[in-house]
């Protein structure tokens, strides 16, 4: 794409490179693609959670009007799993089914309505077998196991200072979060075209090119360098991109047919083809002095993977080393469970473990603050981290941490004048037009939330983004091309990118060349990393140009190509101590809602968010990232629930699926705190994650105001806001079991049986 914007300089509202091709339907989405001679793939999937194969008859299907191609696990040429920490997820299900939506079969045909009906014509005879639908009952000694070495994924312990340390007040506290859905527009897609050489060109919607190639070439048998990857348009990700959905299967197909195959899923299937945020429970207990100084947290984290790995043991990494929250607490004992289920897999999405554990402490410091008769700001500005602070696992906050400021920033950001109970718009009603009451029952509520997360990959991972920049005469001036393969699946990435070198080389015009693998790897577009990591990396190949011109007229092109790192981090000891992260971000959130207690609706009046950014680049994206991911923690907080029966997604649909619209959406007020982070390119920080993570316990805490009720899952249901408030309990549900031997692992269990292990110590 070729950018003509005069201005967009770094800390300028630079006008989205890609805004008008999008708004106008110009932009080619992966699900947009073809070929000539294409044929169309279509997935043939399990309906049990739990069951053994007895066989597949695909006769059937074979002969069907079209149909060109039938594979089963029986085809494969090479490696049959494939995955992002294990290679433990099956291509095509070998015999076993682990969770409903396993994909059995393909099917190639003419067109795709002919692949769809042959599809229906595949016959699977299962053995339905015991599963395990409960991550508690996974726990049990008694209670199937997925895999021989067990039901656990991974356990992380961490323990600093006495964890039995007296305290004066003490609060105890148990919390769940459901199943969330990325919800992204576009769905799972791609575009698989053979060579006559025997390789093959795949254009696909993806976050990471070169993970996918890595994984996809060991299943095709091929040498990586005869896959060819290229981005595809990408209609929103959130973390769902990050696994392989329906790449493997679409270059399998051309390779045995020679054809083009297209594969792009439709709304209901979307929901099965890919991962999901992970269910959680957690039990918490906070000790303090009487004047609100935290002495002791106690934290069980218990997260629920699915049937297969994908990106689960770093979420519990995540959820583990920030489960006291961004607080100074001398004395700490953590530990975190991700167990294998019969249900679907969960993995990537946005927060990346922080939403879970963000939930569970903001609720239990509104419990602290509530016991000792103290304002809960107050409260978290007595105890907030700061540079300095060392965390649970005993790593020195080294880098800015203006964890105060933004709890100072955002309760000054003006509240929203009261209306009327009576007489408005119904509209404006907690309901809107579907409100039956009139403001009879109305109550208002005000809360507070403080949450954080890690800026790109940790414990140990060596991340590294890299990029190239060729600045070029033209007869309207000099040009700036940057060749990178990260990934902009509508974060505005291209449009800083284009900032940096329009900052760095004094030029109006970027061009930017096709996304592939052609080019050097640039890191998954996930843990708030491309900003600094991809920024990065363009920041330096421009400004070795510069250096290389020195003054000179451009005469010929420079070309430079910068790959980025950031600083060293490790993994965790037996004792959950290291340095595992690189840095912080933070952010204060506080939510005005109304509730309306007799029919148990709610209208969120207003958000306001105060975010650590550490410089900002270009403040119109930076406040669209704040209110997106804004919006999905407000799904989390009130609406958004995957519903399973006997391991089975009951409400694959936006129908029964319920999305924030855009009446549920409030105004949402935004300021930035601009500390900048040492050694960080311009001092940047990534923010597009934080809202999301603070926002629900935001919610659920002004719903606590205006109800006085307990509170203790998400999504609040409006059958928790009526009725009879029940007495607020200590723990509600017993203690996780115990696992024998658990604590002597540190590390994740697919080591012990050999697994490949693809990126060791990803965290995303």
């Amino acid at each position: 794409m070729s950018v003509s914007v005069r201005g967009g300089r770094v800390g300028e509202r630079a006008r989205r490179i890609d805004g008008i091709p999008k708004a106008t339907g110009a932009h080619a989405y992966a699900s947009d693609l073809s070929a000539e001679n294409m044929l169309w793939g279509v997935t043939v999937r399990s309906p049990h959670a739990s069951a053994r194969i007895l066989r597949i008859d695909a006769h059937a299907a074979a002969r069907a009007p079209g149909v060109v191609c039938v594979l089963t696990a029986g085809d494969l040429p090479a490696a049959r799993t494939f995955g992002l920490e294990f290679a433990d997820q099956p291509v095509l299900a070998d015999g076993v089914i682990r969770y409903a939506g396993e994909p059995v079969a393909v099917v190639a045909a003419e067109t795709h309505e002919q692949a769809r009906r042959a599809a229906e014509l595949v016959e699977v005879a299962y053995e339905p077998l015991p599963a395990v639908l409960d991550m508690e009952d996974a726990l049990r000694p008694d209670a199937p196991q997925l895999y021989e070495f067990g039901n656990v994924l991974r356990h992380v312990h961490i323990v600093r200072g006495d964890p039995e340390a007296d305290a004066e007040v003490c609060v105890d506290r148990y919390y769940e979060t459901a199943m969330q859905d990325q919800a992204a527009l576009g769905p799972e897609a791609g575009l698989a075209v053979p060579a006559a050489d025997g390789s093959v060109d795949l254009y696909a919607a993806t976050q990471w090119l070169h993970v996918d190639r890595q994984q996809i070439a060991a299943c095709l048998g091929l040498p990586e360098e005869m896959l060819r990857i290229t981005l595809a348009g990408v209609g929103g990700a959130f973390g769902s991109r990050e696994d392989i959905h329906v790449q493997i299967h679409a270059c399998l197909v051309a390779l045995r047919t020679g054809r083009p195959v297209k594969m792009t899923v439709g709304r209901e299937e979307s929901f099965h083809a890919h991962v999901h945020r992970h269910p959680s429970r957690i039990w918490i207990r906070y000790g303090a002095t009487r004047d609100g100084a935290l002495v002791s947290a106690d934290v069980r984290v218990l997260m629920d993977g699915g049937a297969y790995a994908s990106s689960s043991p770093p979420v519990l990494g995540n959820a583990a080393t920030f489960a006291a929250g961004p607080y100074e607490v001398p004395n700490v004992r953590i530990e975190g469970t991700v167990v294998y289920t019969n249900n679907p897999p969960c993995g990537a999405m946005r927060g990346f473990g922080a939403p879970q554990v963000c939930f569970a402490y903001e609720s239990a410091m509104d419990a602290l603050a509530a016991t000792l008769g103290m304002d809960p700001v107050e409260l978290r500005l007595k105890n907030a981290v700061r540079t300095g602070s060392t965390l649970p696992t005993g790593q020195a906050l080294t880098g800015s941490a203006p964890v105060r400021e933004t709890i100072e920033r955002c309760s000054a950001i003006p509240l929203p004048p009261e209306e009327r109970a009576t007489g408005r718009d119904p509209i404006a009603y907690p309901g809107g037009a579907g409100n039956v009451g009139r403001g009879e029952a109305l109550r208002r509520g005000v809360g507070y939330a403080v949450g954080f997360k890690n800026v790109a990959y940790s414990e140990g991972f060596d991340d590294a983004a890299e990029a190239t920049v060729t600045l070029r005469p033209s007869a309207d001036g000099p040009v700036a091309v940057i060749r990178t393969a990260a990934v902009d699946y509508g974060q505005g990435l291209y449009t800083v990118l284009a900032q940096i070198a329009r900052t760095e080389l004094d030029v109006d015009e970027v061009v930017f060349e096709p996304v592939s693998t052609e080019s050097g790897s640039a890191g998954s577009t996930s843990a708030s990393r491309q900003t600094t990591m991809s920024g990065g990396a363009v920041l330096g190949a421009c400004r070795e140009i510069a250096e290389a011109l020195a003054g000179r007229v451009l005469e010929e092109p420079i070309t430079r190509t910068c790959t980025y790192h950031h600083r060293a981090t490790t993994g965790l000891d037996a004792d959950g101590q290291g340095s595992p992260h690189v840095s912080f971000s933070f952010v204060t959130v506080r939510a005005v809602v109304e509730v309306d207690e007799e029919l148990g609706l709610v209208r969120v009046v207003q958000l306001a968010a105060a975010q650590d950014a550490g410089r900002v680049l270009n403040p119109q994206g930076a406040e669209g990232q704040v209110e997106g991911a804004a919006a999905m923690g407000l799904g989390l907080a009130l609406t958004e629930e995957l519903r399973l029966e006997g391991g089975a997604i009951t409400n694959a649909s936006f129908t029964d699926y319920l999305l924030p619209t855009i009446l549920d959406v409030p105004p949402i007020e935004t300021v930035f705190v601009e500390e900048p982070e040492p050694d960080a390119p311009y001092g940047v920080k990534g923010i597009g994650e934080l809202a999301t993570i603070a926002v629900t316990p935001a919610i659920v805490s002004a719903l606590r105001a205006a109800t006085g009720r307990e509170l203790n899952r998400v999504p609040v249901r409006p059958d928790d806001l009526v009725g009879i408030r029940p007495p607020a309990a200590t723990t509600g549900r017993a203690p996780i079991p115990d696992v024998p031997g658990q604590k002597a692992i540190p590390e994740y269990h697919g080591l012990r049986l050999g697994q490949q292990k693809l990126m060791k110590g990803r965290n995303t």
